[in-house]
């Protein structure tokens, strides 16, 4: 049986799945991009508390196109979002028939939508709860199992308890982002939390949280001695991280600010060119726009005119109007 480190070598880098952003098209224009990510994965599929999906609905959200590209397939984890009441049971066994191979319980989301209905971050606060949801999903899935988790919900206090607690349920390895709930995103993330959960856990520890750059790879692995590192907004802002990794681990990269700017600017066009290919089925300027807008977030922050190039982005009315701002970068 093909196990986590079978699919994830250590130092692996993760791109995090992300509300929005992670969908099929996506996925499939970053592995264009980037294919030396070692992790791509969907958006949350939340579990409904009354009804069911159909198997239809189950394998769009993964892609069609991606279970036909056995390479990038390999790479590509479902995850889910789950509660005590929701139908998480009938829906692993399902997900588990349909084939896939590695499945990822959000434990992690901070919206107070989800929280308010006992999802996401909200089950690091209620240990039972998260114990028989963890239960139900090991029980009725047979691949790879994986959890990604804040260090807590409204403090740290519980956290050694929370991590031996998910050890405990079988989980085959866990991604840390090292703030609480209701830190949100605010200060620095809390590096050592990640290195303490590598010291007690008897499974692999994935770091997340404040890595923007390349030194930031490398001090996370050397701080916090974790397995692997995944990369949510860092990943928006530099969507080929991974390729430029391993090309500066190999020495093929020159990391001063002037080549790593011009790096930029050509990886940016190819970035947006792969983007337009993948969502062409859309037929919906507006709704291209608004992704693109959404993929801009964090792109444009090395420039010396990258918050006048992002703001007149942001506020372009048409895809042509977008592009124009975009050509500014040259």
């Amino acid at each position: 049986m093909t196990t986590f480190q079978d699919l994830y070598p250590s130092g692996s880098l993760f791109f995090a799945p992300m509300e929005g952003i992670t969908e099929e098209p996506y996925r499939k224009a970053l592995y264009k991009l980037s294919p030396d990510w070692d992790f791509y994965c969907t958006d949350f599929l939340r579990v409904p508390t009354q009804g069911a999906y159909k198997d239809e609905k189950l394998i769009a959200h993964y892609g069609k196109d991606v279970l036909r590209n056995a390479s990038l397939k390999k790479k590509t984890c479902y995850q889910v979002l789950t509660t005590i009441k929701a139908q998480t049971e009938d829906h692993i066994k399902r997900l588990n028939d349909l084939g896939f191979h590695h499945l990822d319980l959000n434990l992690g989301c901070p919206s107070k939508k989800v929280n308010s209905h006992k999802g996401g971050a909200y089950l690091l606060s209620n240990h039972q709860e998260l114990k028989e949801v963890i239960e139900s999903i090991r029980k009725n899935f047979q691949g790879i199992f994986t959890v990604k988790i804040r260090v807590g919900y409204r403090d740290d206090q519980n956290f050694d308890e929370l991590i031996k607690l998910i050890n405990s349920l079988g989980v085959d390895a866990i991604t840390i982002h090292g703030r609480t709930r209701d830190q949100m995103y605010d200060g620095r993330a809390r590096w050592d939390y990640i290195g303490r959960a590598v010291e007690i856990s008897d499974v692999p520890i994935i770091g997340n949280g404040d890595v923007w750059t390349l030194d930031d790879i490398d001090q996370m692995f050397k701080v916090t001695g974790c397995y692997g590192i995944m990369l949510g907004r860092g990943a928006l802002k530099t969507p080929w991280m991974a390729s430029w990794y391993k090309d500066y681990k190999r020495g093929k990269l020159r990391t001063d600010e002037t080549s790593l700017l011009m790096e930029r600017k050509n990886y940016i066009d190819t970035y947006f060119d792969y983007l337009e290919d993948e969502y062409s089925s859309l037929k919906d300027e507006r709704g291209l726009l608004k992704r693109f807008k959404a993929f801009s977030r964090y792109l444009f922050d090395d420039f010396e005119n990258g918050a006048e190039i992002k703001s007149d982005c942001l506020r372009s009315e048409s895809l042509p109007e977008f592009k124009k701002h975009l050509s500014l970068l040259h």
